[in-house]
């Protein structure tokens, strides 16, 4: 990597810590704030759920719009700052609002709540895509590619497990006696959020101001990507349809097992309290694992990568359906499962970013944001798909029967927690393995090849960018 190389990487991955912590809470702790804090009445408490499952898939074929703003978005500043800071700044607003307890406890909870979050998610994924678009602009060496891709996955997951580890104990600290909060938590929760919230913002501007685009690398078109480019873009791009549905997959799966775990700590070990040593365990693991993929790739390919990383996966699942009240046994099973999903995470971020050159290889126009718009897409599909998953699966294990969440639940309900957190992403998982191994086909002798001819028809400058590691 040369100088410009070394700082993009740090300035990029800095700008997601933030962020990651801002999602982490949302998508792992928002539920539990509904469900165990604000103890909605169960009718009012399956419509909000019902607003996460169809927002999110509504919003979420929203997201290739968002990238097409991002593709079209000309100014001094370049098409991918102006939209992230603007789409962080009006996250934010809307986050507080999620968080804030208005005292309503009817069905206009359900409108007040499903107008917030639809305009947070539509916000939020024009930051995200512009965020993780800005990857393929920085470098089309794959080794940068993955340095990069790899450091901002670290940081992504410090923000992510600083939270996950932390919003239970610093949120129950919030009904204890003698706590500021301890006659109304649901205040300490919203300037929990608040917090997390300008700690989002305040790390964007390490990106914003501090990553330095290789612009001139790319020779563009002078013109605008219309709505028919972009379902071309979507539709006639093979291989980013095929990484799409593996993605959603994985995803599905990933965020099923993280987004119930809480319960699981909660009603089937038998004590929520060690949540966040299961937190902690899974950070260890996924920064451990991103920490050493670099070196790791050398000695492997993508392909064999992928296998060993989902075998690795399997293994994890098997050991926890063992484990129940065994705190070792469910730490060794969250190291072996979050390894292997931390490879496959950035496994799937380097598939999708070589995308890009395919889809301007074969479709002759290059569109980052509509081709990375797909991840906050899958991230979505994924979080509603998990979220339907996990609010029926509190339902029919008899944790959430009415007013108030269930201090324990029977065997039966554990079996069902069990089964929604383990064997269902198990299944799933797998599947998004198989449709990669049978259908994705841009290995690195492919991915040269595709570099060569598009730099031989004058749409690639390569004294722009590097090749050749430093």
């Amino acid at each position: 990597m040369n100088k410009l190389d070394r700082r993009n990487m740090m300035f990029f991955g800095f700008g997601t810590i933030g962020r990651d912590m801002f999602y982490a809470l949302e998508a792992n702790a928002m539920i539990y704030f509904l469900s165990n804090v604000l103890d909605l009445p169960l009718g009012v408490y399956v419509a909000a759920s019902l607003v996460f499952t169809v927002l999110r898939v509504f919003d979420a074929i929203n997201d290739p719009f968002m990238g097409l703003i991002v593709d079209n978005w000309n100014s001094r500043w370049g098409k991918f700052k102006p939209p992230m800071l603007i789409g962080a700044l009006i996250a934010g607003l809307c986050y507080i609002v999620l968080f804030t307890d208005f005292g309503l406890r009817n069905y206009w909870f359900v409108v007040v709540f499903a107008l917030a979050y639809l305009l947070w998610d539509v916000s939020y994924g024009l930051n995200d895509i512009a965020y993780w678009s800005m990857i393929p602009s920085l470098s089309v060496n794959q080794k940068v590619r993955e340095k990069i891709s790899a450091f901002a996955r670290i940081c992504a997951n410090v923000g992510m497990f600083a939270v996950m580890v932390g919003w239970e104990p610093i949120t129950s600290s919030f009904s204890q006696e003698g706590s500021i909060f301890y006659d109304n938590p649901a205040r300490g929760w919203f300037w929990f959020a608040v917090v997390v919230t300008v700690l989002m913002i305040l790390f964007q501007l390490f990106t914003i101001f501090g990553v330095k685009e290789k612009r001139g690398m790319f020779i563009e078109k002078e013109e605008h990507t219309t709505l028919k480019d972009m379902w071309r873009v979507l539709t006639k791009n093979d291989q980013l349809l095929w990484t799409t549905l593996a993605m959603s997959l994985f995803t599905i799966g990933y965020m099923t097992s993280t987004t119930i775990a809480i319960y699981y700590m909660q009603y089937v070990f038998g004590d929520a309290n060690m949540y966040a040593v299961l937190a902690a365990a899974v950070g260890v693991a996924q920064l451990s694992a991103l920490a050493v993929f670099p070196s790791v790739s050398k000695h492997f390919s993508r392909e064999k990568l992928y296998l060993l990383a989902t075998l690795v996966v399997m293994a994890g699942y098997v050991v926890f359906l063992f484990a129940d009240t065994s705190l070792v046994l469910i730490i060794v099973a969250a190291l072996l499962l979050f390894v292997g999903e931390a490879f496959i995470q950035l496994l799937m971020l380097l598939f999708l970013e070589d995308t890009v050159e395919y889809g301007q290889w074969k479709l002759g126009q290059r569109n980052e944001s509509i081709t990375l718009s797909v991840q906050p897409l899958i991230n979505k599909i994924g979080g509603a798909v998990s979220m339907g998953l996990v609010s029926m699966a509190l339902i029919w294990s008899g944790i959430k029967t009415g007013d108030t969440a269930a201090v324990a639940i029977d065997d039966s309900g554990k079996l069902v927690i069990k089964l929604v957190m383990m064997v269902v992403p198990m299944i799933v998982i797998i599947a998004g393995y198989i449709v990669y191994r049978c259908k994705f086909k841009i290995n690195k002798e492919m991915y040269d090849r595709i570099i060569t001819d598009l730099s031989e028809r004058g749409e690639l400058d390569l004294n722009k960018d590097s090749l050749a590691e430093k």
